[in-house]
Protein backbone atom coordinates (compact mmCIF):
# COMPACT_ATOMS: atom_id res chain seq x y z
CA UNK A 1 0.00 0.00 0.00
CA UNK A 2 1.76 3.14 -0.93
CA UNK A 3 1.56 6.12 1.94
CA UNK A 4 0.07 9.09 1.53
CA UNK A 5 1.90 12.06 1.38
CA UNK A 6 2.16 13.86 4.59
CA UNK A 7 1.62 17.46 4.28
CA UNK A 8 3.81 19.56 7.07
CA UNK A 9 3.80 23.51 7.61
CA UNK A 10 6.05 24.01 4.97
CA UNK A 11 2.94 24.27 2.74
CA UNK A 12 1.53 27.67 3.54
CA UNK A 13 -2.32 26.17 2.88
CA UNK A 14 -1.38 23.35 6.00
CA UNK A 15 0.80 26.64 7.84
CA UNK A 16 -2.95 28.90 7.71
CA UNK A 17 -4.88 25.94 8.43
CA UNK A 18 -3.15 25.15 11.73
CA UNK A 19 -2.28 28.45 12.48
CA UNK A 20 -5.23 30.80 11.63
CA UNK A 21 -7.52 28.57 13.86
CA UNK A 22 -8.13 30.81 17.33
CA UNK A 23 -8.14 27.56 19.52
CA UNK A 24 -4.29 27.34 18.51
CA UNK A 25 -2.99 31.08 19.29
CA UNK A 26 -0.94 29.24 22.31
CA UNK A 27 1.19 27.47 19.90
CA UNK A 28 1.24 30.75 17.74
CA UNK A 29 2.39 32.52 20.74
CA UNK A 30 5.43 30.28 21.32
CA UNK A 31 6.27 29.86 17.44
CA UNK A 32 6.34 33.82 16.96
CA UNK A 33 8.22 33.89 21.23
CA UNK A 34 10.83 31.87 19.25
CA UNK A 35 11.59 33.74 16.46
CA UNK A 36 10.98 37.40 17.99
CA UNK A 37 12.61 36.65 20.94
CA UNK A 38 9.86 38.89 23.02
CA UNK A 39 6.78 37.83 25.02
CA UNK A 40 3.78 37.62 23.17
CA UNK A 41 0.50 38.04 24.89
CA UNK A 42 -2.27 39.44 22.63
CA UNK A 43 -2.96 38.13 19.18
CA UNK A 44 -5.86 39.61 17.00
CA UNK A 45 -5.87 37.79 13.24
CA UNK A 46 -6.76 40.57 10.70
CA UNK A 47 -7.87 40.44 7.23
CA UNK A 48 -5.67 38.01 4.84
CA UNK A 49 -6.31 39.98 1.51
CA UNK A 50 -4.70 43.38 0.84
CA UNK A 51 -4.74 46.54 -1.46
CA UNK A 52 -8.56 46.20 -1.96
CA UNK A 53 -8.91 49.75 -1.86
CA UNK A 54 -7.17 50.28 -5.10
CA UNK A 55 -9.27 48.77 -8.15
CA UNK A 56 -6.00 49.30 -10.13
CA UNK A 57 -3.75 46.65 -7.19
CA UNK A 58 -4.07 43.46 -7.84
CA UNK A 59 -5.41 41.51 -4.53
CA UNK A 60 -2.39 39.74 -2.59
CA UNK A 61 -3.50 36.83 -0.05
CA UNK A 62 -1.61 37.36 2.86
CA UNK A 63 -0.43 33.59 4.58
CA UNK A 64 -0.92 35.23 8.21
CA UNK A 65 -1.66 38.88 9.02
CA UNK A 66 -1.84 39.65 13.22
CA UNK A 67 -2.03 42.64 15.40
CA UNK A 68 -0.50 41.94 18.72
CA UNK A 69 0.70 43.35 21.87
CA UNK A 70 4.02 44.33 20.34
CA UNK A 71 2.90 45.81 17.06
CA UNK A 72 1.45 44.25 13.26
CA UNK A 73 3.09 40.95 12.49
CA UNK A 74 2.83 39.44 9.36
CA UNK A 75 4.19 35.86 8.13
CA UNK A 76 5.01 34.20 4.59
CA UNK A 77 6.04 30.64 4.04
CA UNK A 78 8.14 30.76 1.03
CA UNK A 79 9.02 27.29 -0.47
CA UNK A 80 11.04 29.22 -3.70
CA UNK A 81 13.67 31.26 -4.16
CA UNK A 82 12.18 32.70 -7.42
CA UNK A 83 13.35 35.83 -8.26
CA UNK A 84 10.07 37.27 -7.94
CA UNK A 85 9.39 36.28 -4.29
CA UNK A 86 11.35 39.15 -1.81
CA UNK A 87 9.50 41.77 -4.03
CA UNK A 88 6.28 40.41 -3.60
CA UNK A 89 6.99 39.77 0.19
CA UNK A 90 8.47 43.33 0.52
CA UNK A 91 5.33 44.61 -1.23
CA UNK A 92 3.21 43.16 1.34
CA UNK A 93 4.75 44.53 4.03
CA UNK A 94 5.25 48.00 2.53
CA UNK A 95 1.07 47.67 2.37
CA UNK A 96 0.71 46.91 5.42
CA UNK A 97 3.61 49.55 6.87
CA UNK A 98 1.43 52.67 5.03
CA UNK A 99 -1.69 51.61 6.66
CA UNK A 100 -0.12 50.95 10.32
CA UNK A 101 1.64 54.11 10.47
CA UNK A 102 -1.00 56.67 9.43
CA UNK A 103 -3.67 58.34 11.76
CA UNK A 104 -5.59 61.01 11.23
CA UNK A 105 -3.32 63.69 8.87
CA UNK A 106 -0.24 62.79 10.44
CA UNK A 107 2.81 59.85 10.43
CA UNK A 108 4.48 58.08 13.30
CA UNK A 109 6.84 55.30 14.10
CA UNK A 110 5.27 54.52 17.40
CA UNK A 111 3.93 51.17 15.63
CA UNK A 112 5.90 48.27 15.42
CA UNK A 113 5.68 46.41 11.76
CA UNK A 114 7.41 43.30 11.45
CA UNK A 115 7.34 40.63 8.34
CA UNK A 116 8.25 37.00 9.22
CA UNK A 117 9.63 35.06 5.84
CA UNK A 118 9.68 31.08 6.77
CA UNK A 119 11.67 30.38 3.64
CA UNK A 120 13.54 27.50 2.25
CA UNK A 121 16.41 26.80 -0.20
CA UNK A 122 18.31 29.95 1.13
CA UNK A 123 22.18 29.36 0.63
CA UNK A 124 23.27 31.29 3.45
CA UNK A 125 24.46 29.90 6.69
CA UNK A 126 22.57 32.07 9.55
CA UNK A 127 19.77 30.52 11.06
CA UNK A 128 18.26 34.08 10.75
CA UNK A 129 18.58 37.16 8.84
CA UNK A 130 17.10 40.61 10.22
CA UNK A 131 16.70 43.33 7.86
CA UNK A 132 16.02 46.98 8.52
CA UNK A 133 15.89 49.91 6.62
CA UNK A 134 19.41 51.64 7.47
CA UNK A 135 22.42 52.87 5.58
CA UNK A 136 25.48 51.33 5.10
CA UNK A 137 27.30 52.98 8.28
CA UNK A 138 23.82 51.23 10.37
CA UNK A 139 21.87 54.61 10.49
CA UNK A 140 18.75 53.36 10.87
CA UNK A 141 16.08 55.88 8.21
CA UNK A 142 12.71 54.39 10.34
CA UNK A 143 13.01 52.18 13.80
CA UNK A 144 9.74 50.30 13.45
CA UNK A 145 9.84 48.13 10.09
CA UNK A 146 11.60 44.93 10.47
CA UNK A 147 11.95 41.82 8.43
CA UNK A 148 13.25 38.25 10.20
CA UNK A 149 13.98 35.93 7.35
CA UNK A 150 13.83 32.36 8.87
CA UNK A 151 16.67 29.67 7.06
CA UNK A 152 14.59 26.57 7.58
CA UNK A 153 17.22 24.35 5.54
CA UNK A 154 19.39 25.56 8.69
CA UNK A 155 17.28 24.36 11.51
CA UNK A 156 17.10 21.33 9.74
CA UNK A 157 20.33 20.37 9.59
CA UNK A 158 20.67 20.90 13.72
CA UNK A 159 17.60 18.27 13.82
CA UNK A 160 19.22 16.09 11.66
CA UNK A 161 22.84 16.57 13.35
CA UNK A 162 20.72 15.95 16.72
CA UNK A 163 22.11 18.91 18.89
CA UNK A 164 20.15 18.86 21.91
CA UNK A 165 20.92 21.75 22.99
CA UNK A 166 19.93 24.03 19.88
CA UNK A 167 16.78 21.35 19.34
CA UNK A 168 15.47 22.37 22.32
CA UNK A 169 16.30 25.94 21.89
CA UNK A 170 14.47 25.99 18.38
CA UNK A 171 12.02 23.53 18.66
CA UNK A 172 8.95 25.49 17.97
CA UNK A 173 10.68 26.80 14.53
CA UNK A 174 11.72 23.00 13.68
CA UNK A 175 8.37 21.15 14.05
CA UNK A 176 7.14 23.34 11.10
CA UNK A 177 8.78 20.74 8.56
CA UNK A 178 8.88 17.48 10.74
CA UNK A 179 6.81 14.55 9.92
CA UNK A 180 4.25 12.63 12.25
CA UNK A 181 7.20 10.20 13.59
CA UNK A 182 9.67 12.86 13.99
CA UNK A 183 7.16 15.29 15.93
CA UNK A 184 5.98 12.12 18.31
CA UNK A 185 9.69 12.11 19.65
CA UNK A 186 9.51 15.84 20.14
CA UNK A 187 6.60 16.44 21.45
CA UNK A 188 7.35 14.01 24.23
CA UNK A 189 9.29 16.64 26.25
CA UNK A 190 6.51 19.24 25.12
CA UNK A 191 3.13 19.29 25.39
CA UNK A 192 2.85 22.19 22.69
CA UNK A 193 4.93 20.54 20.31
CA UNK A 194 1.98 17.55 21.46
CA UNK A 195 -0.52 19.72 20.51
CA UNK A 196 0.85 20.91 16.76
CA UNK A 197 1.68 17.61 16.07
CA UNK A 198 -2.33 16.57 16.83
CA UNK A 199 -3.57 19.72 14.72
CA UNK A 200 -1.14 19.09 11.85
CA UNK A 201 -2.05 15.04 11.60
CA UNK A 202 -6.15 16.36 12.29
CA UNK A 203 -5.37 19.24 8.62
CA UNK A 204 -3.91 16.13 7.08
CA UNK A 205 -6.83 13.74 7.64
CA UNK A 206 -9.63 16.46 6.40
CA UNK A 207 -10.73 15.12 2.80
CA UNK A 208 -11.40 19.06 1.31
CA UNK A 209 -7.58 20.05 2.08
CA UNK A 210 -6.37 16.53 0.59
CA UNK A 211 -8.09 17.81 -2.44
CA UNK A 212 -7.36 21.54 -2.82
CA UNK A 213 -3.67 20.19 -2.18
CA UNK A 214 -4.15 17.70 -4.76
CA UNK A 215 -5.01 19.87 -7.06
CA UNK A 216 -2.41 23.00 -6.13
CA UNK A 217 0.19 20.35 -6.66
CA UNK A 218 -1.21 19.24 -10.02
CA UNK A 219 -1.22 23.05 -11.14
CA UNK A 220 2.27 24.00 -9.97
CA UNK A 221 3.25 20.41 -12.01
CA UNK A 222 1.69 21.88 -15.01
CA UNK A 223 2.86 25.13 -14.37
CA UNK A 224 6.48 24.14 -14.36
CA UNK A 225 6.50 21.86 -17.49
CA UNK A 226 5.19 24.60 -19.36
CA UNK A 227 8.16 26.92 -17.71
CA UNK A 228 10.70 24.15 -18.50
CA UNK A 229 9.65 24.00 -21.93
CA UNK A 230 9.85 27.52 -22.72
CA UNK A 231 13.04 28.21 -20.62
CA UNK A 232 14.08 25.52 -23.21
CA UNK A 233 12.60 27.09 -26.39
CA UNK A 234 14.50 30.21 -24.81
CA UNK A 235 17.84 28.89 -24.62
CA UNK A 236 17.97 27.45 -27.71
CA UNK A 237 16.88 31.01 -29.32
CA UNK A 238 19.47 32.61 -27.55
CA UNK A 239 21.99 29.85 -28.49
CA UNK A 240 20.88 30.71 -32.25
CA UNK A 241 21.29 34.29 -32.33
CA UNK A 242 24.72 34.34 -30.62
CA UNK A 243 25.61 31.45 -33.07
CA UNK A 244 24.31 33.66 -36.06
CA UNK A 245 26.36 36.67 -34.85
CA UNK A 246 29.77 34.84 -34.35
CA UNK A 247 29.31 33.75 -37.91
CA UNK A 248 28.47 37.07 -39.76
CA UNK A 249 31.54 37.94 -37.75
CA UNK A 250 33.34 35.24 -39.45
CA UNK A 251 34.36 33.04 -36.80
CA UNK A 252 34.66 29.40 -38.06
CA UNK A 253 31.48 26.99 -37.70
CA UNK A 254 33.40 24.57 -34.94
CA UNK A 255 34.42 27.16 -32.83
CA UNK A 256 30.76 28.18 -32.78
CA UNK A 257 29.30 25.30 -32.47
CA UNK A 258 31.72 25.10 -29.24
CA UNK A 259 31.17 28.33 -27.75
CA UNK A 260 26.91 27.72 -28.02
CA UNK A 261 26.79 24.25 -27.58
CA UNK A 262 24.71 23.66 -30.82
CA UNK A 263 25.05 20.89 -32.71
CA UNK A 264 27.16 21.33 -36.18
CA UNK A 265 24.32 20.56 -38.53
CA UNK A 266 22.64 23.45 -36.64
CA UNK A 267 25.42 25.60 -37.56
CA UNK A 268 25.51 24.53 -40.96
CA UNK A 269 21.62 25.50 -41.05
CA UNK A 270 22.11 28.95 -39.78
CA UNK A 271 25.50 29.49 -41.76
CA UNK A 272 23.22 29.05 -44.95
CA UNK A 273 21.45 32.30 -44.12
CA UNK A 274 24.38 34.00 -42.72
CA UNK A 275 25.63 37.13 -45.14
CA UNK A 276 29.07 38.80 -43.23
CA UNK A 277 27.79 42.34 -42.74
CA UNK A 278 29.47 45.66 -42.42
CA UNK A 279 31.42 44.70 -39.45
CA UNK A 280 33.81 42.69 -41.39
CA UNK A 281 33.98 45.32 -44.51
CA UNK A 282 35.05 47.53 -41.92
CA UNK A 283 38.09 45.29 -40.10
CA UNK A 284 39.43 44.33 -43.48
CA UNK A 285 39.39 48.23 -44.49
CA UNK A 286 41.06 48.97 -41.17
CA UNK A 287 43.66 46.26 -41.25
CA UNK A 288 44.73 47.51 -44.59
CA UNK A 289 44.81 50.89 -43.53
CA UNK A 290 47.26 50.05 -40.39
CA UNK A 291 49.75 48.14 -42.82
CA UNK A 292 49.41 50.85 -45.35
CA UNK A 293 50.47 53.36 -42.52
CA UNK A 294 53.18 50.91 -41.28
CA UNK A 295 54.80 50.52 -44.62
CA UNK A 296 54.66 54.27 -44.68
CA UNK A 297 55.94 55.07 -41.49
CA UNK A 298 58.85 52.51 -42.04
CA UNK A 299 59.62 53.45 -45.12
CA UNK A 300 60.23 57.21 -43.43
CA UNK A 301 61.62 55.72 -40.41
CA UNK A 302 64.44 54.52 -42.06
CA UNK A 303 64.94 57.03 -44.29
CA UNK A 304 64.81 59.22 -41.14
CA UNK A 305 67.71 57.09 -39.81
CA UNK A 306 69.73 57.14 -43.12
CA UNK A 307 69.56 60.92 -43.01
CA UNK A 308 70.19 61.04 -39.44
CA UNK A 309 73.15 59.33 -39.77
CA UNK A 310 74.78 61.43 -42.46
CA UNK A 311 73.74 64.66 -40.56
CA UNK A 312 75.30 63.46 -37.49
CA UNK A 313 78.62 62.79 -38.79
CA UNK A 314 78.34 66.36 -40.71
CA UNK A 315 77.46 67.50 -37.65
CA UNK A 316 79.80 65.30 -35.45
CA UNK A 317 83.07 66.44 -37.08
CA UNK A 318 81.92 70.20 -36.24
CA UNK A 319 80.53 69.50 -32.37
CA UNK A 320 81.85 66.54 -31.72
CA UNK A 321 80.64 62.67 -32.61
CA UNK A 322 78.10 62.24 -29.30
CA UNK A 323 76.91 65.94 -29.75
CA UNK A 324 76.79 65.46 -33.10
CA UNK A 325 74.73 62.33 -33.25
CA UNK A 326 72.34 63.67 -30.75
CA UNK A 327 71.65 66.37 -32.92
CA UNK A 328 71.64 64.51 -36.12
CA UNK A 329 68.68 62.03 -34.33
CA UNK A 330 66.73 64.85 -33.25
CA UNK A 331 67.18 66.32 -36.62
CA UNK A 332 66.06 62.97 -38.22
CA UNK A 333 62.98 62.71 -35.54
CA UNK A 334 61.81 65.98 -36.94
CA UNK A 335 61.87 65.26 -40.92
CA UNK A 336 60.60 62.22 -40.12
CA UNK A 337 57.67 63.78 -38.39
CA UNK A 338 56.97 66.21 -41.08
CA UNK A 339 56.66 63.10 -43.29
CA UNK A 340 54.44 61.53 -41.57
CA UNK A 341 52.41 64.70 -40.91
CA UNK A 342 51.99 65.52 -44.31
CA UNK A 343 50.37 61.63 -44.91
CA UNK A 344 47.83 62.01 -42.10
CA UNK A 345 49.19 59.89 -39.63
CA UNK A 346 48.03 59.77 -36.35
CA UNK A 347 49.95 61.94 -33.78
CA UNK A 348 50.11 59.11 -31.27
CA UNK A 349 51.71 57.01 -33.61
CA UNK A 350 54.53 59.51 -34.80
CA UNK A 351 55.48 60.55 -31.33
CA UNK A 352 55.81 56.68 -30.17
CA UNK A 353 57.80 56.86 -33.57
CA UNK A 354 60.22 59.55 -33.24
CA UNK A 355 60.17 59.89 -29.39
CA UNK A 356 58.70 63.79 -30.29
CA UNK A 357 56.49 64.83 -27.54
CA UNK A 358 53.10 65.64 -28.47
CA UNK A 359 53.50 69.79 -27.88
CA UNK A 360 56.66 69.21 -30.43
CA UNK A 361 54.67 67.45 -33.13
CA UNK A 362 52.01 69.67 -32.82
CA UNK A 363 54.59 72.44 -33.25
CA UNK A 364 55.13 71.30 -36.59
CA UNK A 365 52.23 71.65 -38.01
CA UNK A 366 52.39 75.50 -37.69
Amino acid sequence: MIKEKFYTCRYDRAFKEVFMNENNKDILEKLLESILKVKIEEIKYLNLERNVDNVNVKRKHLDLNLKTNIGYIEVEVNTSTESYVKPRNFSYICDIYSHSTKKGESYNENTLVVQINISYGLKYKELIRKYMVQDEDKNKYINNLIIYEINMDKYMEIWYNKDEKEIEKNKYIMMLNLQPEELEDLSKKDRMVLKYMSEIERVNEEEEFREYMSAEEDNRKIENSIRDEYIGKGIEKGQKIVAKSLLKRGMDKNMVSDITKLEKKKIEEIAKDVVPDEYIEYMSAEEDNRKIENSIRDEYIGKGIEKGHKEGLIEGRKKGHKEGRIEGQKEASISIAKSLLKNNIDINIISESTGLSIKEIESLKK
